[in-house]
């Protein structure tokens, strides 16, 4: 038989954690993300160790850790494998082995320890450990007299770098072959700066995201008019429009439409502040990866454009500086867009801007991407409409400021885009195993993929 079974130790029941471990016999395996608990998920694990984070499997016989994609979700709790006792390397695409570090390093920081040797210790751990693959190319992992085990990385369209995990595994013994997709994050269609996921011929078993699998997103003409609308509202009432969010994907996908929108529509004069070091750092990854762009994107470069870099764009570095920016823009009247992070709102300089902010009606807040439940995003979102109020580093907020949510820019597939994936393989799959996503969303799913395959869906 190819392989024993899958195992999820994440993002089975809920959006964050993402961890999934293949078993290839009684004693190999192969480990798919490791990421990062969240929110209302953090108090939903069950660990002997108090560390919610804390790795709670054996790590003996994984053969490799393979990142389908760097945000936190997917690969926070490195730091915790490499501490359990992994030893494999780390595979994952050309631009993630470029961002990886960027975003282990924060994570070591702030969940392990700031100190400079231990950080650098473990950079090299990580540099030594990692094996960047390009796109496309089979990699073995496994060949033996029993058995041949290779792996693919395909473009996901979700953040720079991301890839959905083709796993091929051949029994040489009864000859038999089966083909394991792990999906990942699939991006949405027409998305900046990243050309589309594109489905693959063939899998026997796909671990498939369901992030939204219950809804559609805007199309991108009508999110970018949403967007424009959010703007000139914020210049009428001489106020902040505030945008959470993650420092790697999301904040590049917005500066990108911003910078159209402002070529457009003459909103020059408007200052557009990034707040965010982390996010400033792989901003300027994301430029010196314009290879990895999609063909749109180039077009702007070769007419003049500075998708990532326009004049107005100001920076915002120092805790200091952080600080009088907020004080500024509460106080001030003038107009402004600022994008912090983080996404969630749960940490991070969005914080503080939010608690000067919220309960003034002139300033706005504009989520433009997934709010797990548990954290303050989810709350502003769900409450604020209402004039409700959040609790903030133990501080009650009211809620007075316009909460808007557009939810085409997330980086996630709806479901059409999830059911295309499956529907334009050209050989379909026998089992489809539903992860990342709430109750709702996977059972919408199902219902949605019943009417294009005959797989056995699971959830």
């Amino acid at each position: 038989m190819p392989y024993r079974r899958i195992e999820h130790h994440g993002a089975k029941d809920g959006v964050t954690g993402s961890c999934h471990q293949l078993h290839i016999d009684d004693r190999q395996s192969l480990l798919i993300d490791c990421g990062l608990f969240q929110g209302a998920e953090v108090s939903g694990t069950q660990h002997d160790d108090s560390d919610p984070q804390a790795i709670p499997f054996s790590t003996d016989g994984i053969r490799a850790l393979i990142v389908t994609h760097v945000h936190i979700d997917h690969v926070g709790r490195i730091p915790w494998l490499l501490a359990a006792g992994f030893k494999g390397p780390i595979i994952c695409s050309e631009p993630s082995a470029r961002l990886l570090p960027l975003v282990l390093e924060d994570a070591f920081k702030l969940g392990i320890s700031r100190d400079t040797r231990l950080v650098e210790r473990y950079l090299a751990q990580l540099s030594a450990r990692t094996i960047a693959l390009p796109y496309k190319a089979w990699f073995t992992l496994i060949d033996d007299d029993r058995r041949r085990v290779r792996i693919k990385l395909q473009r996901a369209g979700h953040i720079l770098g991301s890839a959905y995990v083709e796993c091929d595994l051949l029994d040489r013994v009864s000859g038999r072959n089966r083909r394991i997709v792990f999906s990942g994050d699939l991006g949405a269609p027409y998305a900046p700066l990243l050309p589309a996921p594109r489905a693959p011929y063939r899998a026997d078993v796909l671990v498939l995201e369901s992030t939204y699998g219950d809804r559609l997103h805007d199309d991108r003409r009508t999110r970018i008019e949403r967007l424009r609308t959010a703007i000139e509202r914020a210049q009428r009432n001489g106020g902040t429009l505030l945008i959470p969010a993650f420092s790697i994907g999301r904040t590049q996908e917005i500066l990108y439409e911003l910078e159209a929108l402002q070529s457009d529509f003459g909103m020059t004069e408007l200052p557009v502040v990034l707040d965010s070091p982390l996010a400033a750092r792989f901003t300027q990854v994301y430029r010196e990866l314009k290879p990895y762009w999609d063909a749109e994107a180039h077009r702007r470069l070769a007419q003049g454009h500075k998708p990532l870099g326009f004049d107005n764009l100001l920076t915002v570095d120092s805790h200091a500086q952080h600080q009088q920016m907020v004080a500024h823009l509460a106080t001030s009247g003038r107009p402004a867009i600022v994008i912090a992070g983080s996404g969630m709102c749960n940490a991070g300089r969005i914080v503080n801007y939010l608690k000067a902010m919220l309960g003034e009606p002139k300033h706005a807040v504009l989520f433009v991407g997934y709010q797990a439940e548990g954290t303050p995003g989810r709350d502003i979102q769900q409450y604020g409409p209402r004039g409700g109020y959040v609790w903030l580093d133990d501080e009650r907020i009211d809620i007075r400021a316009h909460i808007q949510t557009i939810g085409g820019y997330s980086a996630h597939a709806d479901q059409r885009g999830l059911v295309n994936f499956v529907k334009r393989m050209r050989h379909k799959p026998e089992e489809v195993r539903l992860v990342h996503g709430n109750e709702g969303a996977k059972q919408a799913l199902s219902a949605a993929l019943s009417k294009v395959c005959s797989a056995s869906v699971m959830g």
